[in-house]
């Protein structure tokens, strides 16, 4: 994990936290119940081989983004997209757009700000101390994932979001912090675990007809057919070099976002011509905002 002026964890994310915070209690109410679900026995994942079967059986039953595709990336609030826009990303408490293909934002491995009490106290991550683990630089708490018992029952409530965009008419899912266990301390999450959580979400939005991208993560990227997700959202590939990493697992199957004109140049230089790539300003403002910014590789 590189130090950024954001890090890892998207600006995206940022912005949408922000923006869902006043609609929270709404929001998670449709998973609120969930968490109540039964505990089935606890078991750690052990290792790729512990992802359960084959959780992408389903994905030749879904839509993946168009490929080279002009796409906006809304989270900051939904607003009619660009002339010549066909694929939008939007948070999950957002309509799509309609006609176009769209992408559904939802917080898979971390609490939105404020939202511990939605959670079961033992669903949240805990330190040595039993301090809930907060990823500061968001003020989000930690989601437990680190057994199969407890994944089972994050998974119930963040799959009940993923069944509202299915019913909202939503594509895909773009499920983000996949990269949290990068975050935490003494190891208490590890990459197994990450792999094995994301591999129940895949099965079930593949249940639901829907795609599943994986967000940033390139450590990842190998293994992305044992976890199931179907295609990429990445985030500053082109400002740090990294887009090469994401295209030898997921080829042209990529959306990426560059907060730089730096940034939008390097990726435009080298796969302008091969996957999506659009530059956004850093909070992600709506169209007709003082601080909305957008720029395409076609942008002159």
């Amino acid at each position: 994990m590189r130090n950024r002026v954001f890090p890892r964890r998207s600006a995206a994310a940022f912005v949408a936290s922000a923006v869902v915070a006043s609609l929270l209690s709404t929001a998670c109410s449709r998973g609120g119940d969930a968490a109540q679900a039964p505990s089935s026995s606890a078991a750690a994942s052990t290792g790729i081989d512990a992802v359960p079967g084959n959780p992408a059986e389903g994905s030749s039953k879904v839509t993946l983004p168009p490929v080279h595709a002009d796409f906006d990336y809304q989270l900051g609030g939904p607003y009619t997209p660009p002339a010549g826009v066909s694929v939008v990303v939007r948070d999950h408490t957002a309509p799509p757009a309609r006609g176009l293909y769209n992408i559904c934002y939802v917080n898979a491995f971390q609490a939105q700000p404020g939202a511990e009490k939605e959670w079961d106290a033992d669903l949240l991550l805990r330190d040595k101390a039993g301090a809930v683990v907060m990823d500061k630089d968001w003020g989000e708490a930690m989601l437990d994932v680190h057994t199969d018992a407890k994944r089972k029952r994050i998974a119930w409530k963040v799959n009940a979001w993923i069944d509202a965009c299915a019913a909202k008419g939503y594509t895909a899912i773009e499920p983000d912090n996949y990269d949290s266990y990068t975050r935490v301390p003494d190891g208490l999450l590890t990459a197994n675990d990450a792999k094995a959580f994301l591999s129940l979400l895949a099965a079930h939005a593949h249940a639901q007809g829907l795609a599943i991208g994986q967000k940033n993560t390139a450590a990842l990227a190998p293994v992305r057919k044992q976890v199931g997700v179907d295609f990429a959202v990445v985030e500053e590939c082109g400002q740090y070099d990294e887009c090469g990493d994401y295209a030898a697992a997921f080829g042209n199957h990529m959306l990426v976002i560059e907060y730089t004109e730096q940034g939008r140049n390097k990726a435009c230089r080298g796969w302008g011509d091969k996957i999506s790539i659009v530059r956004r300003d850093l909070h992600l403002k709506p169209a007709g905002d003082k601080d909305y910014h957008r720029e395409t590789c076609g942008t002159p």
